[in-house]
């Protein structure tokens, strides 16, 4: 019988982690074997933080990934920014495979993690959006934008978001401009009567943020041509959405030997391997 992967989980006292941790907690492959989260929430039950009782294993500081070679094969982690590259680095010093899903981390945070992966040779992924459906929004934008150059990006999510854009509307934004080439010329010269209103531009694409109460994550991606918009929308209504990606990536990621960042790779290598 194949021994269990054992997985650990950053920022476990979040709403992202607790529903990791339910998700591995219920997977017969996967073991839960470790948790580091909030200060408030040191000391207690994983389980009973995330709400299907107690497994265990209590919940660390981040201070402690460090100690997980040996102990851990893959590092979930859904901290903020670099913080959650950073926990992303140690582990895979420690030759712990890292799966992140956090967004607004610099330029730099990630070369670095690439670079640890590189000279360890251990596997890890660096994703912005776990949801299948986004992803696969991503790829259909993809194909859209090579008939449809122009192209405007609406991403829309709950209001203790920190980083605007989202990770996932630069990512989009990033595939639109490789497959269509150069932005076109605006039709007239534009002029903001409020600073702002026309959005940011990220590789000549325009990213409208949105923050709300009530929203979770989702996007639109406008395509305009003559006489026609094509518009491509996902919707995430919880957190629940995004479980079946991260599963895929801790399974997947055994099997990488450098940083791969979106998970559309993993799937693409998973549609081969099911042939």
């Amino acid at each position: 019988m194949t021994a269990p992967v054992r997985v650990a989980v950053s920022g476990a006292a979040g709403r992202m982690g607790r529903a990791v941790v339910r998700a591995v907690c219920g997977q017969p492959d996967l073991q839960l074997v470790a948790a580091f989260g909030r200060q408030r929430h040191l000391g207690e039950d994983a389980g009973v933080v995330a709400g299907v009782g107690p497994v265990g294993v209590a919940i660390q500081p981040a201070d402690r990934l460090a100690e997980l070679g040996g102990r851990a094969d893959v590092l979930v982690e859904f901290s903020v920014g670099d913080a959650a590259l950073a926990n992303a680095t140690r582990a895979a010093q420690a030759g712990v495979r890292p799966v992140v899903g956090a967004t607004g981390y610099s330029p730099p945070a990630l070369e670095e993690l690439r670079e640890v992966c590189a000279r360890t040779r251990v596997g890890g992924l660096v994703a912005p959006n776990f949801a299948l459906g986004a992803v696969l929004l991503m790829r259909f934008c993809q194909q859209a934008a090579a008939y449809f150059p122009h192209a405007e990006i609406v991403e829309l999510h709950h209001d203790r978001k920190r980083d605007a854009p989202s990770g996932t509307a630069l990512r989009t934004a990033q595939l639109i401009a490789q497959a269509r080439g150069p932005a076109p010329e605006p039709a007239v010269a534009e002029e903001e009567k409020v600073h702002g209103a026309r959005g940011g531009l990220h590789g000549g694409v325009r990213v409208h943020s949105v923050r709300l109460p009530g929203l979770v994550a989702h996007q639109e991606v406008l395509f305009g041509g003559p006489g026609q918009v094509l518009t491509l929308r996902h919707d995430a209504y919880s957190e629940e959405s995004f479980l079946p990606g991260v599963l895929l990536a801790v399974r997947r990621v055994l099997g990488l030997s450098e940083l791969v960042v979106g998970l559309e790779h993993l799937l693409e290598e998973n549609r081969r391997a099911a042939r």
